[in-house]
């Protein structure tokens, strides 16, 4: 008997190719969409079992579901055996309900669950990957309540975007209580099979503040340490960033907190005007560019670290943010600009807006700024 011709149409091709490639598909789902492509390919039964180490049987059965029911075709059938005790709709809609507070949990586990049902934990845990719900996973989240929210945000990505002419643009923030910890036995290092190990319990040696500013365009940072961080210490550092570009315009994003509205803080601002200030929105960090090179920093300098002093400390982020300045200059040479790598003009973003009372829009920087 001729086997059945398989005729795959193009949106059903694009449908099998990314279960090959997707993660979250089963993979008896992922190998199905296999035999099936290999086929359609003109590879054959025999050469279809071959690159891809099944049977014969498995192929042939596979490549005529799908003749006879397309993709859907793919999926498992009903199978026989005693019926479900509970479905899974009660079992998501209970999880979906914190526990009772007699069980003294925040959240079920699959056993907590299966035994308040009465099913098998196996049960509990078939329905929740099948509706994709992890009762033991938790993330953060925070909504901005800032009234300029928008009006923030699209000043700091217009300074990002489109830059003002014949000015500097730097993100500004502090690092604050850096402690320097030693560890109470030396580290063990990395070897094969084994990852590195350091004991839990540490001594403190004293803490410092890192205060950086990143220069956008170049990822050039000035960052020294102090072992303060309030006014004083942010006015000097004002200072020094300001020595670090004479005579030029300088523009500086960051976070909105209290320290840059001091009275002395203003006073000296207004004796500098080449100096503007823009503000992130509340609770909105995430938009200063700094906070990549703080993680950078901590990632790689600082928490696998130790450090018998502050002095050690210092000098290892030194060297931390050295390093880092110099590959983000090690550029490979321009790219050729497409219209998908080609990022938009400030006057091309236009979200809705987040809020009706919001009448601020910012075009195209002029120098001067928001102060």
């Amino acid at each position: 008997m001729p086997s059945p011709a398989l005729v795959v149409t193009d949106q059903d091709r694009a449908t099998l190719e990314s279960w090959t490639r997707s993660s979250t598909v089963s993979a008896g789902q992922r190998e199905r969409a296999e035999i099936v492509v290999a086929v359609a390919s003109g590879e054959g039964v025999s050469g279809a079992s071959r690159t891809l180490g099944v049977s014969r049987p498995t192929v042939i059965k596979w490549r005529d579901r799908f003749v006879s029911d397309g993709v859907d075709g793919l999926a498992d059938r009903p199978r026989g055996g005693r019926p479900k005790m509970i479905d899974d709709a009660r079992i998501i809609a209970m999880t979906l309900e914190p526990p009772p507070e007699s069980l003294g949990v925040t959240h079920w586990s699959s056993m907590l669950l299966a035994r308040h049902l009465g099913v098998s934990d196996a049960t509990v845990a078939r329905a929740w990957r099948a509706y994709r719900v992890q009762p033991w996973r938790s993330e953060t989240f925070k909504f901005s309540t800032d009234p300029e929210l928008e009006a923030k945000v699209r000043d700091v990505v217009g300074l990002y975007l489109n830059p003002p002419q014949n000015a500097v643009v730097l993100c500004l923030d502090e690092k604050s209580q850096i402690q320097a910890l030693n560890r109470t036995q030396p580290i063990l290092p990395v070897r094969p099979g084994l990852p590195e190990r350091a004991t839990h319990d540490y001594k403190r040696n004293g803490t410092t503040t890192l205060f950086a500013a990143l220069e956008v365009a170049t990822g050039t940072l000035t960052d020294p340490c102090y072992d303060r961080h309030g006014k004083a210490e942010f006015l000097d550092f004002l200072k020094r960033v300001a020595r670090a570009y004479p005579r030029r315009r300088l523009h500086i994003v960051l976070d909105n907190y209290h320290t840059p509205r001091h009275d002395e803080i203003i006073q000296w601002l207004a004796k500098n005007p080449r100096i503007t200030l823009h503000f992130t929105p509340t609770s909105g960090s995430w938009l200063n560019l700094v906070e990549v090179s703080f993680s950078i920093i901590t990632r790689q300098a600082i928490r696998r670290g130790s450090f018998d002093s502050v002095k050690d400390l210092v000098a290892a982020i030194a060297r931390s943010s050295t390093a880092t300045t110099i590959v983000a200059n090690r550029s490979p040479g321009p790219r050729p600009r497409t219209r998908s790598s080609r990022m938009p003009r400030v006057n091309e973003l236009q979200p809705r807006p987040l809020t009706g009372h919001i009448t601020r829009r910012s075009g195209r920087h002029r120098e001067g700024g928001i102060r």
